[in-house]
């Protein structure tokens, strides 16, 4: 079981604040957007005399507001073919146990979601890692590179769309391409689409909305993100394939019932406002444009634009960034302040690529995020592994 990229320095970062020292998370996606208040209400006020189990698939009245919310979308899809699970990480895991054998494999297009590498060690899945590269933006790679990973053992593709950790956001044509491969090869397409409502240069393809490959498609959803309620646990799978919500229904049995509270919270939290994202999306937009900007006005750094989601990967000039994302906690402080980072070496499947990389999280406020990065600006200009 690997290692988290995004969690693996934490005994650093709280090190440094037994110092005294401020620490920047930029290292993992937890939103400092508050959790809508009338879906905090809607658990507080719940009246109940017994917290009892929900039905293996979720409630089905939160289940029914779900299909709303996806016909709102754009996405025709019925309360039947949504199975609740404990977060968006559940609902992976069990894609994965569904549809692959053990020793099966998955195509993943890298640098992945880390913990893609955690879900498919549980399952006994062998991930497929295909190269998007830094200098190209992270674009889909092209259908050659697919094909030439493609065996008799390969069961699917997997992507997050918009990404994470890339902030790519995958375009009709490269949607088409996808669809044309799992048509062509007879595989699943895997669709993690946690950030679907955070996208700023384009339009969202959904997944769900392929056309001619409507039993191949597994959509990932989750309040996380979503909602600014992490801490939740409520996620989704959705797929139009009956056979395989059957067996997915049978994992889902096997650990009873997915959290009571947090579904009475995304309940209600499917009837809040629809200019309710305006103010979110443009608040991680005057982010994003922070961010890139500001780390590609250093010397050295480049950081190509995100079109979603709330992440950018950048390039930096030292020798190795795990080295580097621990020393900045370990050993550098700029008026008494410091940055946490995720090294992007654990967001790729193949050894040794990411070594130059970070992935950080714009879900601090503006103040805060030009802050992190005098230090991250600081931290370079000083530290011994620079090139």
């Amino acid at each position: 079981m690997p290692a988290s990229p995004i969690r693996k320095l934490v005994p650093y970062a709280e090190a440094a604040k037994k110092r005294g020292v401020k620490v920047y998370h930029l290292n993992i996606g937890q939103p400092d957007i508050e959790t809508p208040k009338m879906a905090l209400d809607a658990v507080r006020n719940f009246d109940f005399k017994v917290l009892e189990y929900s039905h293996s698939a979720g409630n089905e009245s939160y289940r029914k507001k779900l299909s709303a919310y996806y016909k709102r979308a754009g996405m025709d899809i019925d309360y039947q073919q949504i199975i609740v699970t404990t977060g968006g990480s559940e609902a992976i895991l069990f894609a994965f146990m569904s549809c692959l054998d053990a020793g099966d494999e998955v195509i993943i297009p890298e640098p992945f979601y880390a913990n893609y590498n955690g879900f498919a060690v549980s399952a006994g899945v062998v991930v497929k890692p295909l190269t998007s590269y830094i200098d190209k933006g992270f674009s889909l790679p092209p259908v050659a590179e697919f094909e030439k990973l493609i065996g008799p053992r390969t069961r699917g593709i997997m992507i997050c769309n918009p990404n994470n950790p890339t902030g790519y956001l995958y375009s009709r044509e490269e949607m088409e391409t996808l669809r044309q491969l799992i048509l062509k090869h007879d595989l699943y397409l895997f669709a993690d689409e946690a950030y679907r409502d955070f996208c700023y240069t384009g339009e969202h393809i959904a997944s769900l909305n392929l056309k001619g490959v409507e039993d191949r498609v597994v959509m990932i959803d989750t309040i996380s993100k979503r909602y600014s309620a992490c801490g939740g646990r409520i996620g989704a799978l959705v797929t139009r394939n009956q056979d395989l919500l059957d067996t997915v229904l049978k994992f889902a049995q096997a650990r009873l019932s997915p959290p009571s509270f947090a579904q009475i919270l995304g309940e209600a939290a499917t009837d809040l406002p629809a200019d309710y994202f305006d103010a979110t999306k443009a608040e991680y937009l005057k982010r994003r444009d922070v961010l890139v900007s500001r780390l590609n006005a250093i010397p050295g750094v480049f950081c190509p634009n995100p079109g979603g989601a709330f992440y950018a990967m950048a390039s930096l000039p030292v020798d190795d960034t795990d080295k580097f994302c621990q020393w900045i906690l370990e050993s550098f402080s700029y008026d008494n302040q410091t940055v946490m980072l995720a090294p992007a070496g654990g967001f790729y499947g193949t050894p040794g690529l990411g070594q130059k990389e970070i992935r950080l999280a714009y879900v601090l406020n503006t103040d805060a995020l030009h802050k992190a990065m005098d230090c991250l600006e600081k931290a370079l200009e000083k530290y011994p592994g620079k090139i």
